[in-house]
């Protein structure tokens, strides 16, 4: 069954891909690249099309449709997404996050990397850890075709950086879509994390176990959840003992898979796609995940459509572990 599941939600490379362009290697090649495809995020963080005359970003948005051919509209599409990542990441480090290459021993140029705050973490009274979805996202993102449709702020996970630092927290982001490097002309899986669940299991094992945190939250996008069971499950001591709070939203495997039923009922909420107001609940039990609406019917808007809640949430969640100290 979950060989099926890893299929259908592995990570795509751009190998995979005819006719894409590879990534911008840092962010001022992909601001550069991006300008060549005629886009610049303005100071909000929308895509906009470059002003021919000033030669800055203008009001007219991003235009999937730049041909009658849909296989050309979709290369361009994809070869201008390639360039998000590494602009992303420059926000990231803006914010005062730095990159832990993994597995350790590796080079970089053969290597994976998460980011965190602070660089090196150690005894945190209060980790938050984020965990995004499947597919083409890599760390900081929760949804490409939102940053690249709406803004930054939608679609990356850099509000719930602001917010967390806001609140005290240390922050861990995984990257476990990027789990291939090409070596000697050829894409080869990366050692060690060559699949998010490695990726995930590596980084649960070699940083934040030896960090010794205090009391730890998640937030997972869709596959995310799958990938937080299967830690819960690995690490069910540490789990009990630590994570006071999981926030999953629109979660791929909606927590049914986890052994850890009773634990997992009381820490966590899944905010899914719905047509009611944010938080109102659509299912619960006593032996499955709390499931609420997002506040939104598109799969990808859940984890910003849910950020005020999750965090109060979290924070709720806190507090009752605090008390009971």
């Amino acid at each position: 069954m979950w060989s099926k599941i890893y299929k259908r939600f592995r990570s795509l490379s751009y190998y995979d891909m005819p006719g894409t362009d590879p990534p911008a290697s840092n962010s001022e090649q992909a601001i550069i690249k991006l300008k060549k495809f005629g886009y610049a995020f303005d100071g909000a963080g929308v895509l906009r099309k470059v002003d021919s005359v000033t030669g800055e970003p203008g009001t007219e948005p991003f235009c999937y449709n730049i041909s009658e051919d849909a296989e050309e509209n979709d290369k361009h599409y994809q070869k201008l997404a390639n360039q998000i990542p590494e602009i992303v990441y420059a926000l990231l480090e803006k914010e005062g996050l730095s990159r832990t290459y993994i597995p350790f021993g590796n080079p970089p140029e053969l290597s994976t990397f998460v980011y965190s705050q602070p660089a090196k973490l150690s005894q945190s009274k209060k980790l938050l850890v984020l965990i995004h979805g499947s597919g083409q996202v890599k760390a900081g993102q929760w949804a490409r075709s939102l940053i690249i449709n709406n803004s930054l702020d939608h679609g990356t996970q850099l509000p719930y950086v602001r917010q967390a630092l806001k609140l005290g927290y240390d922050i861990l982001i995984t990257n476990t879509n990027d789990c291939r490097r090409l070596c000697k002309g050829k894409e080869t899986p990366i050692k060690g994390v060559a699949t998010s669940t490695e990726h995930t299991n590596y980084v649960w094992k070699n940083i934040v176990l030896p960090s010794n945190p205090e009391s730890v939250a998640i937030v997972a996008h869709s596959y995310g959840g799958y990938l937080t069971m299967n830690l819960a499950d690995k690490f069910a001591d540490f789990f009990k003992e630590k994570v006071f709070a999981i926030a999953l939203t629109d979660s791929v495997m909606g927590g049914s898979q986890t052994n850890n039923k009773d634990y997992m009922s009381r820490v966590a909420c899944d905010w899914i796609v719905s047509r009611t107001p944010l938080d109102t609940p659509v299912s619960a039990s006593k032996e499955s995940i709390r499931r609420v609406s997002a506040g939104h019917t598109k799969h990808e808007w859940t984890s910003y459509s849910a950020i005020d809640s999750i965090f109060k949430f979290i924070e709720e969640k806190y507090e009752q572990r605090t008390n009971t100290e």
